[in-house]
Formats: C-alpha cells, sequence, structure tokens
C-alpha cells in the first residue's frame, strides 16, 4: 500500500525546488537577453553564445576540463573498483570499518582543506601546478565516490554465484572477469559518471591546485564574474548547468535500470 503525500509535504518540496532552481533559472534566462545586462531583458539573442563559441581561450578551457574530467573518472574507477573489491574481501568487520572510515575521509572533508593539502603535498614534492596536479587531486577525490558505488552492488552479490563458478573449474581471473565484473557494472557505470560530475563541477580544490596558464571551468567562470558582469558568465554557466544535468539523468537511468522489480502483484 502506498504512502500518501500530504498537501503540506508537496507545497514544501515545491519551495524547496523553487529557492534552489530559481537563480539557474534566471541566469539562464538572461543569457538570451539582447541588452547587456541582467535587470531589462529588452529581447531574445544568441550573441552571447555565438560570442562563447568564437573565444579560443576559452574553448582550450574546455577542451582541458573535458580532458581531466574524462581521464580522472576513467583512472579514479579502476582504482575504486579494485579499492571496493579489496575492502569486500575483508572478512574482519573491525578492519573493513577503518577502512570504509578512511576512504570516507576525503568525501566529508571541507574542500578548502583538501585543496590546501594538495597545494602543500605538491609544493613539497616539487610537482608544478598545472594540468598533471590537477588529475592527480582530482582522482584522489573521485576514487571514495567510486568505492561507495561499488560496494553494495558486491553487497548483493550471493557468495552461491562465486562458488558455482569455481565448482565449474573456474579460475580467480574467470571469477573475477565474467561472474563479479558482470554483476557490478551498473555499479561501476555509477562510479563512472558520478566521478565524472564530480570532477566536471569543481571548483575549491581545482583553485588551489592550478596554475602555469592551466585552467579548468569553473576557475574561469570565478575569474569572469570577478572582473564584472556579463552575459558570457550567463551562457557559459547555463551549458555547463545543462552538461551536468545531462549526466544526472545519466547516472540515474543507470542505477534505475537495473533495480530490481516486483515479481506479481498481491490480491
Amino acid at each position: 500500500m502506498k504512502k500518501r503525500i500530504s498537501p503540506l509535504s508537496k507545497l514544501y518540496l515545491v519551495a524547496i525546488f523553487l529557492i534552489l532552481y530559481t537563480p539557474i533559472f534566471f541566469l539562464v534566462f538572461y543569457s538570451f537577453n539582447s541588452g547587456g545586462t541582467m535587470y531589462d531583458f529588452e529581447g531574445f539573442t544568441l550573441d552571447w553564445y555565438r560570442e562563447l563559441f568564437h573565444d579560443t581561450r576559452l574553448l582550450i578551457i574546455v577542451l582541458n576540463t573535458i580532458v581531466i574530467a574524462l581521464l580522472s573518472a576513467l583512472i579514479s574507477t579502476i582504482i575504486g573498483v579494485l579499492g571496493a573489491l579489496a575492502i569486500h574481501t575483508v572478512t574482519k568487520r573491525q578492519t573493513k570499518n577503518a577502512l570504509l572510515s578512511l576512504n570516507n575521509v576525503l568525501i566529508v572533508s571541507p574542500d578548502v582543506i583538501i585543496g590546501a593539502s594538495f597545494l602543500i603535498l605538491f609544493t613539497i614534492g616539487g610537482i608544478k601546478l598545472g594540468f598533471y596536479s590537477v588529475l592527480l587531486s582530482h582522482i584522489a577525490f573521485c576514487i571514495p565516490i567510486v568505492v561507495l558505488m561499488v560496494l553494495p552492488k558486491l553487497a548483493e552479490m550471493s557468495p552461491s554465484l562465486l562458488d558455482a563458478a569455481r565448482d565449474l573449474g573456474a579460475s580467480q581471473w574467470d571469477v573475477l572477469t565474467k561472474v563479479i565484473i558482470p554483476y557490478i557494472t551498473p555499479g561501476i557505470l555509477a562510479g563512472f559518471f558520478m566521478a565524472l560530475t564530480y570532477s566536471f563541477d569543481d571548483f575549491a580544490v581545482t583553485f588551489f591546485v592550478t596554475g602555469n596558464g592551466f585552467s579548468t571551468l569553473s576557475v574561469e567562470i570565478y575569474s569572469l564574474a570577478r572582473r564584472g558582469i556579463s552575459l558570457n558568465i550567463n551562457a557559459l554557466s547555463a551549458l555547463l548547468f545543462i552538461f551536468t544535468m545531462l549526466l544526472v539523468v545519466i547516472y540515474y537511468f543507470i542505477t534505475q535500470r537495473n533495480k530490481p522489480r516486483g515479481v506479481g502483484v498481491n490480491r
């Protein structure tokens, strides 16, 4: 029997969504303003988007952001899957809880602290701030996300599947590649897209570790905003928001596709 949502709860949800999304829609709406300001909407235009796509420097920054996001998501997914498998195989409860706590440190820690820590680490290690410092930082804070996405799928997997594979003569490699990996693929894909989203949107950590002329979209938007109001910022932010929403929608469908469904209907 489904629970009915009260009118007060619906009103509360509507109010929350309005508070969260009204400023974003306001920003997107004025990215089409021919007046050049965010005060009076004079007419519809795509000039700000055309100007955006003719900015060579900005296109290079977009390419940098995409490359960093894809590489960090891919590498962190590989490491995260291996980490999740290692944590899952630990039998001692205290050890497993300790490993999970260590994994969650980068998730619960403030971004400013993480960014400052990476900055100090790279400075001491002699690593120049730029592409590699940003990439390493993004890989580091994306790995725990992938681990948290993969572990629930490993927990759902019945040990009888592995026993049956071994009884049929499968080697450890066959069990991993033909039983475990296919079973946890939805979690792996979800972890990849979540890591991609986090890397693409990150500002605080990237702001600390970027340098030598290298920049990403989030840092560039911040720099443009500090120079003054320009509808280029609106256009760029609108495209970034749409791209992020697409990643979230893809992630949602991946997680929903493999949810267990009801076998029958109660009468």
